[in-house]
């Protein structure tokens, strides 16, 4: 399996496109060092809800006069900030395991492990690489002008495991496994394959339905019995002075601004709450 080619170990290193800042991740807080004081929160999200929490938090914090500082990483990397006691308030991870985890190692608090939204997959190629992914679908996989196949880290990034089982699921792992592309997470993924590193990527619906590349590729939407369900789960830190707040941002985003958010970028709204205190998209 390759890591990175090496234009993609250049482009690694900045993002060339302005407009790509939108889903490039943030530093994390320091662990020690407290959040600001008062009505505030500071919170680790998966990279690629990115989008969905660019739209949800301002509105959070002018609902409630809360603010929010955001960090954004893979769901394999926030976890282990978490554990090496990084200051956060509450964790929105990719997939459901690292918080349930959490909850089982002593690092978050009982009970609070809350489904947030259900992730979907999507083959993107840029327009530039003339590659009908509609058409083709999985097949543009094996394409021969396909040299570079973009995708998140399986081990840190819950969609970075989705893309490999559907790459399993095709019966074409094997053969791609020389042709991937390892991003640190999807944001960096993304990056890859809008910029010409790589050839193609499986990246979440989410980013594919961004302003940075909408208009710039297309894509294929990966069928959900492809790849086990994303559940996208979020859990509040053990220890964390502010659990009134978290848990209001957790109601605010199952609320119907949250719930209109979360279907505008590609997710499912989960259907049944995770634990009882608290709480379809059509594809265009």
């Amino acid at each position: 399996m390759s890591w990175l080619p090496p234009l993609a170990v250049l482009l690694a290193t900045t993002w060339l496109q302005p407009a790509c800042a939108l889903v490039a991740p943030q530093p994390a807080p320091t662990p020690g060092v407290a959040a600001p004081a008062g009505g505030s929160l500071t919170v680790a999200v998966a990279a690629n809800a990115r989008p969905l929490f660019e739209t949800v938090l301002p509105q959070f914090q002018q609902a409630t006069g809360i603010t929010v500082r955001a960090s954004y990483a893979a769901s394999g990397n926030l976890y282990a900030q978490i554990t090496n006691g990084a200051p956060y308030d509450i964790f929105f991870s990719a997939d459901v395991t690292y918080p349930k985890r959490l909850e089982a190692e002593g690092y978050a608090a009982p009970g609070s492990v809350q489904n947030y939204a259900l992730g979907k997959i999507v083959l993107w190629a840029p327009n530039a690489g003339k590659l009908d992914v509609a058409r083709l679908q999985e097949k543009a996989v094996a394409e021969p002008q396909v040299e570079w196949v973009a995708i998140a880290n399986p081990e840190l990034a819950p969609y970075g495991q989705a893309a490999v089982a559907a790459l399993r699921r095709w019966g074409v792992y094997d053969a791609a496994q020389d042709k991937l592309v390892l991003g640190e997470n999807v944001s960096q993924t993304a990056h890859f394959v809008h910029s010409g590193a790589a050839d193609l990527g499986i990246i979440p619906l989410s980013l594919a339905r961004t302003a940075v590349l909408r208009n710039v590729g297309s894509y294929w939407l990966i069928p959900a019995h492809d790849y086990p369900p994303i559940e996208q789960a979020a859990v509040i830190v053990r220890g964390s002075p502010r659990r009134a707040a978290a848990q209001r941002l957790l109601e605010y985003l199952q609320g119907p601004a949250g719930a209109a958010a979360i279907a505008k970028l590609g997710y499912d709204v989960p259907s049944v709450p995770s634990v009882p205190s608290v709480h379809k998209e059509v594809l265009p």
